[in-house]
């Protein structure tokens, strides 16, 4: 059994983390640079934001490698860093729980390549499992506990992620997709569709991140439940709505609105329970406070 199957056996609702990019943005992460970056040049600063999440409660913790794949990574001429940046993930946020009281897991981020895969672009299905798969190695050595596949559009990079996991590890996967674009992904796919397809590929936990705001969220959670009622349901919401206030993007979501919407997730099913970009520690604490964990 892993250690997720144990978490999700004890607890009826677990609380995920926040943002990590809009954190860092607040620790002086300049917009264009690398945040897998920082697990080399600042690791304390990475450090400081899981440990605040774990001190307002959350019990899963995502690493700092979203784009910490060879494809993301060489757009800032970093894809000979992999490992590198992906171990320092991993360890990083390991360590930022040694003394934490409650359990939590370590969940290594496995965002999407950026590139389109064949024959919509030029990436290759083998390609882009090559390149997850070694990720998934780094963060593999530097001890998660489970593997996150999260903000997908396209079902067919789903798979390769997994099967890139697959290849080096038989750690539990969440797969979360962003319903950004009229309630789909960018590439057209459903939540229903979605609900039955990311278990067919391996999945052991399934649902949404991101996308346009808690409304949207509930909806696609909603959907997912009706779809496939065993499936076991993960949402993380972004805190409100972007907006652009003296130059700089602003969530209008407070605590008070997120610790409603973890309420609203919880009653349509949703098992684990967090919040994406514009959220932070106290938006988590509401959230926890709220679910009385």
């Amino acid at each position: 059994m892993s250690k997720l199957h144990d978490l999700l056996t004890t607890n009826p609702v677990i609380l995920a983390d926040g943002a990590m990019g809009t954190q860092l943005f607040a620790r002086g992460l300049e917009s264009g640079m690398s945040p897998e970056l920082w697990n080399i040049e600042h690791p304390d600063r990475v450090m400081d934001v899981h440990r605040s999440y774990a001190e307002a409660g959350t019990q899963m913790l995502l690493t700092n490698s979203f784009g910490g794949t060879r494809f993301r990574l060489a757009l800032h001429k970093f894809e000979g860093r992999v490992y590198e940046f992906n171990r320092a993930a991993a360890e990083i946020t390991r360590n930022a729980v040694q003394d934490v009281p409650h359990i939590v897991l370590i969940g290594g981020s496995v965002g999407p390549s950026g590139e389109l895969l064949e024959p919509l672009g030029t990436l290759t299905f083998d390609e882009a499992v090559d390149g997850f798969a070694e990720q998934a190695t780094a963060l593999r050595d530097g001890g998660v506990d489970y593997f996150q596949v999260e903000t997908m559009s396209a079902l067919e990079e789903v798979e390769a992620a997994i099967k890139g996991i697959r290849r080096v590890s038989d750690l539990p996967i969440v797969a979360t997709m962003s319903f950004d674009t009229n309630r789909r992904t960018m590439m057209g796919i459903k939540p229903e569709i979605a609900a039955h397809k990311l278990p067919e590929l391996g999945a052991d936990v399934i649902g949404a991140n991101c996308g346009t705001g808690v409304p949207d969220n509930l909806f696609v959670l909603e959907q997912m439940a009706k779809a496939n009622p065993n499936a076991i349901l993960f949402v993380k919401s972004n805190a409100g709505v972007p907006q652009y206030k003296g130059g700089e993007l602003i969530y209008n979501g407070t605590p008070e609105v997120m610790a409603d919407y973890a309420v609203e997730a919880r009653n349509l099913g949703a098992r684990i329970i967090g919040a994406c970009c514009g959220s932070s520690p106290a938006h988590l604490a509401a959230m926890r406070e709220r679910l009385g964990l």
